[in-house]
């Protein structure tokens, strides 16, 4: 996915073709299930955002979208997941893919990094 000034160039060079070929030829294009292509309109328009200098994020860091705050609690779900938020994981910049051993406390569950130590804090 082309990111900043190669961004730019890319969408000035394609000139006057339709906003899903821009959106394809600069690479914001992830596989389906069913192997079909998704166009990824939203990270283009965020990347093209961001290479023109417009931040929307606000910089108010414990702000979610919607601009609701972070309670730093969760709940467990109907089906039994208990679910850490998007806003919490970008705060920790964690990426998809990322794994953890779980520890289990008496009063608390920690996450530690596969590789990390269980001293490691912050």
């Amino acid at each position: 996915m082309l990111t900043g000034a190669e961004l730019l160039s890319k969408v000035k060079d394609l000139g006057d073709v339709s906003k899903s070929d821009i959106v394809r030829a600069c690479g914001y294009v992830s596989t389906k299930k069913d192997g079909g292509e998704r166009l990824n309109f939203t990270a283009f328009y965020e990347a093209l955002l961001d290479a023109k200098g417009v931040n929307l994020s606000g910089g108010g860091a414990g702000v979610g979208k919607g601009g609701r705050k972070l309670s730093y609690t969760a709940k467990v779900q109907g089906n039994g997941n208990l679910l850490v938020g998007k806003a919490y994981t970008a705060m920790l910049n964690l990426e998809p893919g990322a794994e953890f051993d779980i520890k289990l406390g008496k009063k608390a569950i920690r996450l530690i990094p596969v590789g990390g130590s269980d001293e490691d804090e912050e």
